[in-house]
């Protein structure tokens, strides 16, 4: 991981898009092996390049995303979430946290760092192997709460991410997705939902690690960012953190053993201008280094599923 795909060079002024649609079977066959797709040395230089080869993979592009600020590149191609580009963006499984997630990822590079910047890609079918099945039991039979707070202070604002300022809209929402709500006071809200930790890809039927606790578990900060949110916020009140499905904790100890089973497993390359990878985001985690200098992605994705049509 990743398949590497290069255009032959009698092909080089190749359509990438009308290429991706009569080569459907192969992509999809390579990315359920390999997890990942890297494509390089194929001209893709504007935007709508990218978002036309996007669309032949994934028809229906996924837009309704209110959880990260982010700037509209071309129609449903966006720039990546910020993050500071000096901290390591952990792996995960995008959305995962959510009852809806994108099955297909892909980002297209139009600007490298001047250093660092790579998109790391860990293999979640060998997450889940290599995962002490101590550990792993306990998260499949207890699954993972996420718990968030909206509001004060840090963190998003509840209207940010549902995209209304009208409260019986975000109950209908926060119901639709099988989430728990409070309101607190402050004008701010709490949810709450459990998810699967290991889940069966629909094509295979292979268990896979698809979880975003290391994003929110408090354990998995770093250092400084940890000592200022846990001084100024109760635990029921930090932003975000996250327990076993019964609200019993996750131990540190835990967390830091799934982490570093992560760092075992991740594949790292140098971006170049034109790269294309494309994921499958049940299949493969991925994640960002620090980086130097400006850095541009693109990011689209589609295929939307839900747990409920995932294999018992």
């Amino acid at each position: 991981m990743p398949r590497l795909y290069r255009p032959a060079a009698a092909a080089a002024d190749l359509d990438l898009a009308e290429w991706a649609r009569n080569n459907l079977d192969m992509i999809e066959a390579d990315l359920t092996r390999y997890g990942a797709i890297l494509l390089r040395g194929f001209k893709v230089a504007r935007p709508g390049q990218f978002e036309s080869f996007a669309l032949a993979i994934c028809p229906e592009l996924f837009s309704e995303n209110g959880e990260h600020p982010r700037e509209t590149v071309s129609g449903k191609v966006y720039t990546p979430v910020f993050y500071p580009p000096e901290k390591q963006l952990l792996w995960h499984n995008e959305n995962s946290f959510n009852h809806r997630w994108p099955t297909r990822i892909l980002f297209c590079c139009a600007s490298p760092a001047r250093r660092g910047g790579e998109t790391p890609l860990a293999d979640s079918r060998r997450v889940y192997e290599m995962i002490d099945p101590a550990v792993r039991a306990k998260f499949e039979e207890r699954q993972v709460m996420y718990v968030r707070n909206y509001g004060g202070g840090m963190g998003l604002d509840w209207r940010d991410v549902f995209r209304t300022d009208d409260k019986s809209q975000v109950e209908r929402a926060c119901r639709e997705s099988l989430m728990g709500f409070e309101w607190k006071d402050g004008d701010r809200l709490m949810t709450r939902c459990v998810r699967p930790a290991v889940v069966k890809h629909p094509r295979t039927g292979e268990r896979t690690w698809f979880t975003q606790a290391q994003h929110w578990h408090i354990s998995c900060l770093d250092p400084e960012t940890r000592r200022v949110l846990t001084s100024s916020y109760s635990q029921e009140d930090l932003p975000r953190n996250c327990y076993y499905g019964d609200g019993s904790q996750i131990a540190d100890e835990e967390m830091n053993h799934i982490l570093g089973v992560y760092r075992r497993l991740e594949v790292s390359f140098p971006w170049q201008a034109g790269d294309i990878i494309l994921l499958d985001n049940l299949l493969t985690a991925h994640g960002r280094n620090p980086y130097a200098g400006e850095r541009k992605l693109l990011v689209a994705m589609g295929a939307m599923m839900s747990y409920d049509e995932l294999p018992a």
